[in-house]
């Protein structure tokens, strides 16, 4: 039997559907009032009640459309991530920005993405406050409120706008502010906005000028890294390697080698 994988186009349409319904229930449920549910890797890196409601509904949503899919998620995907027979995995944050969310700072997103045979070929990132909404398909474009995105255009280091973040483990912390304080004096200026999705889509649209991150996982990545690479955008790690935990740079090719290089230099990939 042939196997019939619907194209990103489709795939997109149903991840935005599922999407805007998730960050429409994590707006009221914050509305409701918030509570920690539990901690992760530490005691500062939250679980609230929404993060795992939405993200079961995220689930429940995307068995009626698709049954035979995988899914890849933050709070329960993992028992379900194997390979489906489908083809199609789909990859989700049900709020990235998860301390941003407990305090009510409009800077946190549903982000949902769409696997084939391993590649991301549709995503889409839903900002839970503002409604902003930031899609891609493989070789579509990036987009966002019918306007195509293109990355910046900036092609000084020094007057890049770089966005970052931070792990929750201290050591890393500590790791991590010591690249930071080398970087600075060489660009504009950081931003540390706390929700790898959205700073992807910011750099998407040249809303910030480059970013890059230690730490983040494939949920973090998926949908903001494909809308960035749509964009124009370089996504690697350091000295070749794809991006993932190690280290996620996704720059203008005019930004891309010099960020590469200075932060290669300060072992921006290293620590705990």
């Amino acid at each position: 039997m042939t196997r019939s994988v619907p194209p990103p186009a489709e795939l997109l349409e149903i991840a935005v559907e599922v999407a805007r319904d998730a960050a429409a229930t994590a707006h009221r449920m914050r509305a409701e009032g918030v509570s920690v549910a539990a901690t992760k890797s530490t005691v500062t890196d939250v679980v609230t009640a929404a993060d795992r409601a939405v993200e079961r509904q995220v689930l429940d949503a995307l068995a009626k459309h698709r049954p035979d899919d995988a899914v890849l998620g933050e709070e329960y995907g993992a028992a379900e991530a194997a390979a489906a027979p489908s083809g199609v995995r789909w990859v989700v944050d049900p709020i990235d920005g998860t301390v941003n969310y407990l305090y009510a700072i409009p800077y946190c997103a549903v982000s949902l993405a769409a696997e084939v045979d391993g590649e991301v070929v549709a995503g889409v990132v839903r900002d839970i406050f503002t409604g902003e909404e930031w899609t891609a398909t493989a070789g579509g474009g990036a987009w966002r409120d019918g306007r195509r995105l293109r990355c910046s255009t900036e092609t000084d280091p020094g007057q890049a706008l770089v966005a970052t973040g931070f792990g929750y483990d201290p050591g890393r912390r500590a790791h991590q502010a010591r690249v930071v304080a080398e970087l600075i004096p060489h660009v504009r200026d950081i931003r540390r906005l706390g929700a790898a999705a959205l700073d992807l889509c910011l750099a998407a649209e040249g809303r910030v000028d480059a970013y890059y991150e230690k730490g983040l996982a494939a949920w973090d990545l998926a949908a903001g890294g494909l809308i960035a690479a749509e964009a124009g955008l370089r996504v690697t790690g350091l000295r070749g390697r794809p991006a993932g935990p190690d280290l996620v740079i996704a720059a203008p090719p005019a930004l891309f080698q010099p960020l590469h290089d200075r932060l290669a230099d300060l072992d921006a990939s290293g620590g705990p």
